[in-house]
């Protein structure tokens, strides 16, 4: 019997298979030509399938690609019948900018049209936005600053007995932002605290939950956690500020320094980092001045002064080269010799609080030196997470100088160790403290205060909406310069990295075991360096 031979041929255009990328299916039809005769079953049977095999081509491309185009070209006698799916190429995400709406001789209001949701809202299956990392461990301790509040939420009553310290009130609303201003902060702490927050509903708007709270913009924490431990009391107010110790309940945020510091001259931390990692690398640490650099203002603080007794003097070289800051005169010079860049020309630096945590921390550990930290009794929101012997050298606070000359022989007799600890701290600024996690941090904490609030957040009467044009577009100076400078472009186009969960208890005991197990060995080998010295 005269029957059709059917051939087919299919060819798969893909890195991976058919269902990951592009495909083509080529079906050749050819005109019968006589050769052997087939079974009759056989030809049958092919018949039969041919139909099964186009439509399986179908189905698989479709089922396995959300978005494929399908198209068929030129199916006719002697020709070829090609179906093609396509699948969008992992182009990278167009950003979405939100310029400043400034405008000139009027009272500047908040626009109306900001994004009301984030790229990664509307591009939740875009193949170009990459997986969701896992936050740096420091994440954790949002978990424990919160922990006071874990059981019984936070209430209305809680929140208003906040405000006896508080400088501002903060209620996000609908994604609008209203401050209830109660006193002047210390210079311009308070303008750029809030700026930061603005910038973060910039950068992910509409992925904040209304909250209400209260922030204190001075350097001490005062909730302390012995008015709240019996089993009467009404609960601790939640209060915000830079900086937290071991005997208080305070809710540590960023400070206002990471979006700048206009009152000296100290940039946006993006702008820094960059420029600190630049002075790293035009500068070995071999050829660094081998000796323990401080510069600051030592009238803040009584351990401050005594710090300066360790300096170069006739009688004693305790390895250490410590200069005073004089702000008043830097400024009138231009801030000339306050370059922070440029301040990374010495071996070991050394970080000792002032009044309380010093914002000079961060730049201090950025700079490739092995930092010489002295015993600190208060902390920010990252250090907890910092290792000694890993990211710093511990120094005694009551014997400084034998402390700090230590070190520094140390660190001369154990060049590649000290070098280590230095890039281990630089390593973690650059790449757990850069401005995309500090944002992270900021947007984990306030969800989670919001999950806690045990009422509905309402702008108060005397509250003033504000926005980043309100803030920027009426400025001048420095002032408009750093915020211009650290304005955020507009939403981003990946989502926040993961909150890591809280400690389990044994683990975060574990941690502090190592912490201190590591400041008593240094402190053996301080102490057996300076008999071993006495016995000559």
């Amino acid at each position: 019997m005269n029957l059709l031979s059917n051939q087919l041929t299919m060819r798969r255009f893909c890195s991976s298979g058919l269902a990951l990328h592009s495909s083509e299916v080529l079906i050749t039809l050819r005109r019968w030509r006589p050769r052997v005769k087939k079974n009759l079953g056989t030809a049958t049977t092919l018949l039969l399938f041919l139909p099964l095999l186009i439509a399986t081509a179908f189905i698989s491309s479709l089922w396995n690609s959300d978005t494929s185009n399908f198209s068929v070209h030129n199916i006719s006698r002697n020709k070829t019948l090609i179906i093609v799916s396509r699948k969008p190429q992992n182009r990278p995400q167009k950003r979405i900018t939100t310029p400043l709406n400034c405008v000139k001789n009027q009272t500047q209001t908040c626009p109306t049209n900001y994004p009301k949701t984030s790229q990664t809202q509307k591009s939740i299956s875009d193949y170009s936005i990459p997986p969701t990392s896992t936050c740096p461990d420091y994440f954790r301790w949002i978990h424990e600053d919160l922990s006071p509040w874990k059981v019984t939420g936070i209430t209305r009553d809680m929140l208003e007995r906040a405000n006896q310290s508080a400088h501002f009130r903060l209620i996000l609303v609908n994604n609008k932002v209203y401050i209830h201003k109660y006193k002047q902060s210390i210079q311009t702490r308070d303008v750029f605290t809030i700026w930061g927050i603005l910038q973060l509903l910039r950068k992910y708007p509409g992925r904040l939950p209304d909250l209400e709270l209260m922030f204190d913009c001075d350097d001490r924490p005062v909730i302390r956690s012995r008015d709240y431990s019996g089993p009467n009391n009404k609960g601790p107010p939640p209060l915000f500020r830079y900086s937290g110790d071991r005997w208080t309940m305070d809710i540590v945020f960023p400070d206002w320094s990471f979006w700048g510091w206009a009152e000296i001259n100290i940039k946006p931390w993006d702008s820094l980092l960059r420029e600190l990692k630049e002075g790293n690398n035009g500068r070995n640490w071999v050829d660094r001045e081998p000796y323990a650099y401080w510069k600051g203002n030592p009238f803040v603080a009584e351990t401050r002064r005594d710090l300066l007794t360790c300096n170069l003097s006739d009688k004693h070289d305790w390895n250490a080269r410590l200069y005073v800051q004089d702000w008043i005169l830097e400024s009138k010079q231009g801030f000339q010799q306050s370059n922070l860049a440029s301040q990374c020309a010495h071996r070991y630096k050394i970080y000792i609080e002032g009044y309380a945590w010093s914002v000079s921390e961060k730049y201090i550990l950025a700079c490739d030196s092995m930092t010489l930290l002295v015993k600190p009794y208060f902390h920010d929101f990252f250090i907890r997470y910092l290792q000694p012997l890993r990211h710093y050298w511990p120094i005694r606070d009551k014997d400084k100088c034998k402390s700090i000359k230590f070190a520094v022989d140390w660190g001369n007799t154990h060049k590649q160790k000290a070098q280590e600890i230095g890039r281990a701290a630089s390593n973690f600024i650059q790449e757990e403290l850069k401005m995309e996690y500090v944002y992270d941090y900021m947007f984990h904490l306030l969800n989670e205060y919001a999950k806690l609030l045990k009422f509905k957040p309402v702008a108060p009467d005397g509250a003033v909406e504000v926005c980043s044009e309100t803030m920027a577009c009426t400025a001048n100076g420095s002032h408009k310069k750093f915020m211009m400078e650290s304005l955020v472009k507009g939403p981003s186009i990946t989502s926040p990295c993961t909150l890591p969960p809280p400690y389990e208890p044994k683990v975060l005991g574990a941690f502090y075991r190592r912490k201190l197990n590591a400041i008593l060995q240094v402190q053996k080998w301080e102490d057996r360096y300076w008999e071993s010295l006495k016995k000559q």
